[in-house]
């Protein structure tokens, strides 16, 4: 057989890590009280995950801690203080999201592994393998992604593999998700998802109803214990249960369950492995949800996904939760060791500690001189009492070996000290033989191994300062672009004649070429050409038609907006490639390439020109990070106006309705209705199979004018998506044409 997968479990709180631990986890992924997608678990103190390192470790296992959300400037700025400690007690591996935070660690602990989280969104093997170049030795590619999908990014990128085997599934691509954020102001690129994607919605067409009120953004629980042979034939790295919000008791019988299927496929192989139902029973019972699927490994979508009915958990079988409990949440089971003691008069007390198991595993420590006895001397009974008491230490003592010389006498305290010197030398011993990774001391958090991180409240150099006057800034007046999805947009932009940049939506450009060409020849805008928001192997004839057009294109291309990690690596070999027909491009990142921090500016940098400021972020956050990236020589856009795309997703709204494929000319757009009865306008693309969910109402700051000032942007950019040519000429004459609208988060920002 080959190589064994890894089997990671989750852990909210030190109850879960051992729970997991016990079970058979041979990773645990944890966070701590900073920096994780999962705010609101219990999660672990910096005391509690060194004891965890520590003890993971003894026992040949490894820990791998979340730093999966957008950080703060302010924040950055904590980090390597923070993980100094994990660091140095031998972290496993590190997960993040930020980009800034990847270059972050990758400078200031340049051999601590790099995870990539399932949020950065990797749909392909360009991203992945664009992710290893920076420094990256696993990636969590998006759960949407096929079994195939799968296989061919660890066969082509060469990196480590991670995927999601149980558990919750988000109905968005996760990191691509602004629902809670926009709805709410709490952010799940913060770790503070408040799941409206749980709450009841209707379906429409235009007028008409397509399904009643149910739960059509909810998908069913993840089990893939039956396809668990396809997955481990894939020779995925390692398999990862969700579950961090949940309680311990869940963390230990989810591992437990699956710890046995994988076992039994790697003794008896796929032709011989078979689910018990009872187990299957048992999984269903752990706090999971009505309903379970296997996920999208061998699917693209489907309404069989979704749980249409009330998806709240139907409760936990307390009998198993009691068997659980009392197998598996506890400390593990102690290493059984030999001691021999030599207690002689005027030499130092030597203790020797020998794993019963391992004799190799052995430690020597000496403790305090040996006296003359004067009344009572030291007796055999007294020290192998005082050497069998370990407490809380991860050996029991087996046997101990006595051999005195002489009538001696040392204080009890002597005896305790020895043993607590001997027993954290052999478990430090212990522990060091079976971590994998070890860090390197000389770089533990060293400032002088990263570039300079900008602080919010920071005067610039001379030099910076000349960089960010080159540019466009507070010195001009900002350049306008627009984002057009139609014909009838385009011919109204084009005709206001203020634009600097159009950029056009690629399938828009594909269809439509001749009549774009010609309207764009009466102005003297540039024109971009913006890639899909996924882009996936599926996707590879349709790039290969969009570039053969843009060949064609010549110079009325200028760039392309780029709105996920995928694009941006394809585009960048292809402008090493074909240096004649592409080296010109620019490369404009959109608002979901997160730039969040001056690290995340750097990190762009090494690709781009440009960015896009996040919509989370407040004026006076989005205002230091176009400061920071006037520093790199670079140049942020601000959009002014959109419908904020608030989910991108694989399943389709459409085929939940049983109105797949459409026929004809039938409307790509359709609509949900909440329970408040707020209008979400969602986009089917069938191009690339994917919705776009919008705000119910636009995001505009035209009534923010202190705010955009103080941001200081290069360009403001309309985006026009579901909006009439009649609509996008009032916004771009200032007569804005809606009742309702919200100015998202410039004001207050997010926590």
């Amino acid at each position: 057989m080959a190589e064994r997968v890894e089997l990671l479990a989750p852990a909210g709180n030190y109850d879960a890590f051992l729970g997991a631990l016990n079970a058979g986890a041979d990773a645990v992924y944890l966070g701590g009280d900073r920096f994780g997608a999962r705010a609101y678990a219990d999660n672990f103190d910096q005391e509690q995950i060194v004891r965890a390192l520590h003890v993971a470790h003894f026992y040949g296992k490894k820990i791998y801690l979340t730093v999966n959300t957008l950080l703060k400037e302010r924040e950055l700025a904590e980090l390597s203080a923070y993980l100094t400690p994990f660091y140095e007690a031998g972290l496993d591996g590190v997960i993040v999201q930020d980009f800034g935070v990847f270059c972050h660690i990758r400078e200031h602990f340049p051999d601590l592994p790099l995870h990539v989280s399932t949020q950065m969104t990797v749909t392909g093997v360009r991203g992945a393998a664009l992710l290893k170049e920076q420094g990256a030795c696993r990636i969590v590619p998006a759960r949407e992604l096929s079994l195939e999908e799968v296989r061919k990014i660890k066969e082509e990128a060469g990196v480590e593999v991670e995927c999601f085997i149980h558990g919750a599934m988000c109905y968005c691509y996760s990191g691509q998700c602004l629902f809670s954020s926009i709805l709410g102001g709490r952010s799940g690129n913060r770790g503070r998802c408040a799941q409206p994607c749980r709450l009841p919605y209707e379906i429409y067409d235009e007028g008409k109803r397509l399904s009643g009120s149910g739960y059509p953004l909810s998908l069913k629980d993840m089990c893939t214990l039956e396809y668990l042979p396809k997955l481990l034939a894939a020779r995925i790295d390692s398999f990862k249960i969700e579950g961090r919000m949940k309680r311990p008791e869940y963390a230990a019988g989810v591992t437990e369950v699956y710890r046995k299927y994988i076992d039994l496929y790697y003794k008896e192989g796929a032709a011989r492995y078979q689910v018990d139902p009872a187990d299957m029973d048992r999984l269903r019972r752990l706090y999971i949800r009505s309903e379970i699927q296997t996920g999208y490994y061998d699917r693209h979508n489907g309404k069989e996904m979704i749980t249409l009915a009330a998806p709240g958990y139907s409760g936990s079988d307390e009998g198993i939760l009691a068997r659980i409990r009392e197998n598996y949440i506890k400390d593990p089971e102690k290493m059984p060791v030999r001691m021999r003691v030599t207690v002689q008069v005027g030499e130092p007390l030597r203790l020797q500690v020998v794993s019963e198991g391992d004799p190799a595993l052995s430690t020597t420590v000496s403790g305090e001189r040996v006296q003359p006895a004067k009344n009572a001397p030291l007796t055999e009974e007294t020290v192998r009492k005082q050497m069998g008491k370990t407490g809380e230490n991860l050996v029991a003592v087996s046997s101990c070996e006595i051999s005195m010389e002489g009538q001696g006498f040392v204080p009890v305290r002597a005896l305790n000290e020895l043993r607590r010197a001997a027993v954290e030398a052999f478990e430090k011993l212990v522990s060091e033989e079976r971590t994998i990774y070890r860090p390197s001391q000389s770089t533990a958090g060293s400032p002088g191994a990263a570039r300079r991180i900008i602080k919010a409240d920071e005067t610039f150099s001379q030099k910076e300062k000349s960089a960010l006057e080159g540019g466009v800034w507070k010195s001009r007046k900002p350049a306008t672009d627009c984002l057009v999805s139609t014909l009838e947009q385009l011919q109204v932009v084009a005709k206001w004649g203020q634009c600097r940049r159009i950029y056009i939506e690629s399938g828009l450009l594909l269809r439509e070429a001749g009549e774009i060409w010609r309207i764009m020849a009466d102005t003297g805008a540039q024109c971009y050409v913006a890639l899909p928001y996924i882009l996936r192997e599926r996707d590879t004839a349709y790039l290969k038609r969009l570039f053969s057009c843009l060949r064609d294109a010549g110079t009325r291309i200028s760039g392309v907006l780029l709105r996920n990690l995928e694009g941006l690596a394809y585009m960048k070999t292809l402008r090493e490639k074909e240096t004649a027909a592409f080296g010109a491009y620019d490369l404009i990142p959109d608002a979901g390439l997160y730039c969040f921090n001056s690290e995340s500016v750097r990190f762009l940098s090494a690709f781009a020109g440009e960015i896009t400021l996040p919509y989370e972020l407040n004026a006076g956050e989005a205002g230091h990070l176009a400061r920071a990236a006037g520093a790199q020589g670079m140049r942020a856009n601000l959009i002014v106006y959109s419908r904020i795309p608030m989910m991108v997703t694989a399943n389709c709204l459409r085929k939940t309705a049983d109105l797949c494929p459409p026929q004809g000319n039938e409307q790509q757009q359709v609509f949900l209705k909440d329970r408040q009865g707020a209008i979400f306008p969602v986009v089917i693309n069938c191009d690339h199979c994917y919705n776009v969910l919008y705000n119910s109402v636009p995001y505009s700051l035209h009534g923010a004018k202190k705010e955009r000032d103080r941001i200081g942007a290069a360009a403001f950019r309309c985006d026009f998506s579901t909006e009439t040519g009649v609509q996008c000429g009032q916004i771009l004459e200032g007569k804005f044409p809606f009742e309702d609208y919200t100015a998202g988060h410039c004001k207050r920002g997010v926590e």
